[in-house]
């Protein structure tokens, strides 16, 4: 069709011209946080408690795909500095194609993964439907946030150091392995493919421990999960949402090797590529040693990749062959898979 969208998520600048359009009109000040470009649950003031909301759909994954949506909507509740606490989910299932086994397959992963973080599954939806040819799982995250406790991806101030958790990318190694096994096969051993298959849970995609390690250590500024448009975007989204540039060194970045492999083997940048597992976290130069030693001691990995400068100075990739503007990826390299 004729100007139809690419596949993946809208550019920053359509869904900013869109939200300034569509999502105004009826004002409510207990709406604490509102849609925004880089700003990824809604946080509503409940009294003695703020209230954290978010929605997230699975489409790029087929397998395991109730985990993944359990634990992506908690990672941006628990990036706003909150604690995932009640799950809802809207499961779509293909005509012709699904049978109980499928959707008990389904439920149990959900089950599995509100477990691993004290979440209870409260509500949803389930129906089979036309026009599919594989499951969706749509999630609503629900979570808590103490006043005034609240952190903001727009957070960032100038001089902040923006640490890196594990490494990139963690979500795309799990799917490209799991999505494309029999294409991998031919080049890559089966012990190697099961251990990326195993990046879903080790390292894992969750951010929860990490958050909450860092928000324990010090006063931290932002933070932000680079998910959709891997970690280039995630950095994009950040300075947009706090009005700041990067400079970003690229050989600080760590990539695990099983990622450069498979990005390697269908031609995709391992920093375009979909990257939950993985968080940003934005804090002053005297705090990178606690928040550092904090995560340390939880078993995590943490490298610092990026300072914050004045915006007008942009967002750029410094390397040993030079420096040029950091990429973007308004579509996710993995869509190019699919």
């Amino acid at each position: 069709m004729k100007g139809s969208l690419p596949l993946g998520k809208l550019s920053p600048e359509d869904l900013a011209r869109l939200l300034g359009k569509h999502t105004f009109s009826l004002p409510d000040d207990r709406v604490l946080v509102r849609p925004g470009v880089g700003e990824d649950a809604a946080v509503i003031d409940m009294g003695d408690r703020w209230l954290v909301a978010k929605t997230d759909p699975i489409t790029f994954a087929s397998d395991e795909i109730g985990w993944y949506a359990v634990h992506v909507n908690a990672n941006d509740i628990a990036a706003a500095g909150g604690v995932p606490r009640w799950f809802l989910s809207s499961l779509l299932l293909p005509e012709g194609r699904t049978d109980m086994a499928a959707v008990e397959r389904i439920m149990g992963q959900i089950a599995a993964a509100c477990r691993s973080l004290g979440v209870v599954p409260c509500g949803g939806h389930t129906e089979v439907t036309y026009d599919l040819d594989r499951p969706i799982v749509v999630g609503v995250m629900l979570g808590e946030i103490v006043p005034g406790r609240l952190i903001r991806s727009s957070g960032v101030r100038v001089g902040d150091v923006i640490l890196l958790t594990k490494g990139v990318a963690v979500e795309a190694t799990a799917i490209i392995a799991r999505e494309k096994e029999g294409v991998l096969a031919r080049s890559f051993s089966r012990p190697y493919l099961e251990r990326c298959r195993a990046f879903l849970r080790d390292p894992g995609i969750s951010v929860v421990p990490e958050a909450r390690a860092a928000l324990a250590a010090a006063d931290v500024h932002a933070m932000h999960d680079p998910t959709e448009g891997g970690l280039a975007t995630g950095l994009w989204e950040l300075a947009a949402a706090s009005g700041v540039g990067f400079e970003v060194d690229a050989e600080a970045i760590p990539i695990y090797d099983q990622t450069r492999q498979l990005c390697a083997a269908f031609g995709l940048d391992p920093l375009g590529v979909i990257a939950s597992g993985s968080l940003l976290i934005a804090v002053c130069e005297a705090d990178v040693r606690p928040v550092s030693d904090a995560l340390h001691r939880a078993g995590i990995a943490v490298a610092p990749i990026a300072r914050a400068w004045p915006a007008e100075r942009g967002l750029v990739l410094r390397s040993p062959e030079g420096t040029r503007p950091l990429p973007r990826y308004d579509q996710d390299e993995i869509a190019r898979l699919f």
